[in-house]
């Protein structure tokens, strides 16, 4: 009898991803999305499917770095608790660091609020090879300067430009610069981590009542949190308006941090897979060449002698 053909990882891991991926196609409303799935694991569960995406995530970045041929764009947006740095953390643990870049991404400087908005973000994509990291993005300046318009006033553009339509704008040049990251190589993946209210404001007393982590609290979290309703339904409008099927959003169930780490893992693995990584072969003449060297340097480990009978 044949065997049947062994499952692809995407294929695998499609439950941790499929779900969760909306590429522009239908409907999407944030509240149909549960911020508590656990899919069919528990805890235990997950973090052994954690531990084997860790491993894999490894090997394909070394073909990925080795290959030099694609770059991996990781978009990470969420409310403040909705543990993008954590995930960094526990997904990204133990990869070579020469080949990865993290760029968190606060308010502009006086700089790049000189250049169109997009120019911070372009100068930090990964190069070829290279897997790049943005902890909050080029999404910020249609999230914080929509619910903060004064904001706006800040990026000096001219008054002429300021219409009710800057929004709509907005998301076409991103989606427009995501379609030329794609078409060059880079493969874009973008997580939005979808926590509760109930859940941020769990983890904003577990900020306050450990003073190991009371530095990541700030009384300006506090203030955002009042305009939640306003952040959720621009949220929505972002996924909306910025997914398709080259760049999709991922809306990340992430009241339980471990399961939020399975999906982002998961999604991450089997795009990789997709490109087909490969270490490079070396061409007829540096395989003869590299024979000769082999020869030389086995020889030079006896000593130039013939080893006795």
């Amino acid at each position: 009898m044949s065997k049947k053909p062994s499952k692809s990882l995407a294929q695998e891991l499609d439950r941790y991803i499929t779900p969760f991926r909306y590429d522009g196609s239908g409907k999407f409303h944030l509240k149909a999305h549960k911020t508590d799935e656990k899919g069919d694991l528990d805890k235990e569960k997950a973090l052994a499917i954690l531990d084997a995406n860790k491993k894999r995530l490894i090997g394909f970045q070394e073909k990925l770095y080795a290959q030099d041929r694609w770059s991996l764009l990781i978009v990470f947006q969420a409310m403040d608790a909705g543990g993008k740095d954590s995930a960094i953390k526990a997904i990204f643990e133990g990869i070579n660091p020469q080949g990865c870049e993290v760029t968190a991404f606060k308010a502009p400087s006086k700089n790049e609020l000189d250049h169109d908005f997009l120019w911070r973000h372009a100068v930090a994509l990964p190069e070829r090879g290279h897997i790049g990291i943005f902890n909050r993005s080029h999404y910020e300046e249609c999230l914080v300067t929509r619910v903060h318009p004064q904001l706006l006033a800040n990026e000096k553009l001219p008054s002429k430009l300021l219409t009710k339509n800057i929004w709509n704008e907005r998301f076409e040049d991103i989606a427009a610069w995501e379609r030329y990251l794609c078409r060059n190589g880079t493969v874009v993946l973008k997580f939005f981590l979808n926590v509760s209210r109930e859940e941020q404001r769990k983890r904003f007393l577990d900020r306050l009542e450990e003073p190991a982590k009371q530095w990541k609290f700030s009384m300006d979290d506090i203030k955002e949190r009042a305009l939640w309703p306003r952040y959720q339904a621009v949220y929505q409008d972002i996924v909306r308006h910025t997914s398709t099927p080259h760049a999709p959003w991922y809306v990340v169930p992430a009241d339980h941090k471990w399961f939020a780490r399975v999906v982002i893992g998961s999604v991450i693995n089997a795009a990789l897979e997709k490109l087909d990584l490969r270490f490079p072969r070396a061409d007829k003449a540096s395989v003869a060449e590299f024979d000769e060297v082999r020869k030389a340097l086995e020889k030079e480990g006896t000593g130039g002698k013939k080893k006795a009978k």
